[in-house]
């Protein structure tokens, strides 16, 4: 079973605004993507021999998935202190069906079960804004 980790983006205002970022950022990196945490996931062979993503959570929805390619080591300014962990990332943004998701802190996983589904290509999610579908969807509206 595939195991992934959701994520809020904090400061992207929609998916595009998120690619725009990731595109500045792959051309500052020399065609690098990750994201910096704290913590190592314990179970990161689960993610990887899975093939799992990095489920972003943008404005109150989970907008989009990004594969995770790797986990790297990286060193914290303090010597004294634990290395930070890079979770690499693939340079697609995979647009999800937008589900409700409430504020955390850090990252948590997410089973395969409990992932939205991707959208079909080239689809918008019925035109609504990613964040009244979600809200529409909690409320059982939609």
């Amino acid at each position: 079973m595939t195991l992934n980790i959701r994520k809020l983006c904090v400061g992207a205002e929609s998916l595009e605004d998120l690619q725009h970022w990731q595109t500045r950022r792959l051309a500052q990196t020399g065609g690098t993507l990750w994201h910096r945490t704290r913590t190592w996931p314990r179970r990161y062979t689960e993610i990887l021999d899975g093939g799992g993503s990095l489920y972003w959570i943008i404005k109150g929805a989970m907008a989009c998935r990004q594969p995770i390619v790797g986990f790297e080591s990286e060193a914290h300014e303090d010597p004294d202190e634990r290395p930070y962990c890079r979770i690499m990332l693939g340079p697609e943004l995979i647009p999800t069906d937008p589900w409700p998701h409430r504020p955390f802190q850090g990252w948590r996983y997410l089973p395969a079960t409990e992932a939205p589904p991707d959208l079909a290509e080239g689809a918008q999610g019925d035109g609504l804004p990613p964040a009244l579908a979600a809200e529409l969807r909690a409320l059982g509206a939609w």
